[in-house]
């Protein structure tokens, strides 16, 4: 099993943000996490990669208890973590950012071939290398801190909303670059909450209300839940 997390609970002062969830996914696998605004959705992303302490429960990667590591050593076991709200660092260019994503890596060759990688999936970056991160687009700003997120070499990428305040056409596209990248071998914990596109990219999800999960299973079979369709499909 990649990831495990068991009977997780988080809370902010007096209140609990996380309520002992559960679950668990596999090597190059797409599990997504849905729910409305508050639900806890990125409170559990963030106690994975070691940004938000815990209050109790377990958080396992490849067989080795994570939940009391640092960030940084979270991340040099392979998790990376892409943040809503992209958190790019606006005054250096986009090669700069890409760069700053490897800062843990000492493989030069490696981290070229990498390079190489992410434009291929973003040749805007490609053609944008030397302009300063601040000044894209806020559809090519969510395309950096994604590829930023690559450029760890992850075993495991979390990614929050990276379709929030996207134009249709830019959600349809990174979402076949996300699919692109599972079938290269990364497998992806996927924060959304456009549920239909979530949905439709993932092997299995988990609805989170108010810091608990509620329904969960395959994806197709989430896609015929009433409750589901009728809470989060618009239907």
């Amino acid at each position: 099993m990649l990831l495990e997390v068991k009977d997780l609970i988080v809370r902010y002062g007096g209140a609990m943000a996380l309520k002992g969830i559960s679950f668990a996914m596999e090597e190059r696998d797409v599990v997504t996490l849905i729910g409305a605004n508050g639900a806890g959705k990125t409170t559990c992303l963030k106690a994975i990669s070691g940004v938000q302490s815990t209050s109790s429960g377990e958080i396992w990667f490849h067989g080795q208890r994570i939940d009391q590591h640092t960030p940084r050593s979270i991340a040099q076991m392979g998790i990376a973590h892409v943040q809503e709200g992209k958190r790019l660092f606006p005054r250096m260019s986009v090669l700069e950012n890409l760069e700053m994503g490897a800062f843990l890596r000492k493989d030069k060759d490696g981290i070229g071939k990498d390079l190489q990688r992410v434009y291929s999936h973003f040749p805007v970056l490609q053609e944008r290398r030397r302009q300063k991160a601040g000044s894209l687009s806020g559809g090519e700003q969510q395309m950096l801190a994604f590829a930023r997120g690559l450029m760890i070499k992850p075993k495991l990428l979390l990614i929050d909303e990276p379709t929030m305040g996207l134009a249709p056409i830019l959600v349809q596209e990174l979402g076949k670059v996300l699919l692109e990248i599972n079938q290269e071998g990364e497998s992806i914990l996927l924060v959304e909450q456009n549920a239909v596109i979530a949905l439709k990219i993932a092997r299995k999800g988990y609805v989170l209300e108010t810091g608990s999960i509620v329904v969960f299973g395959e994806t197709k079979e989430l896609l015929e839940n009433e409750y589901v369709k009728k809470a989060y499909l618009g239907q």
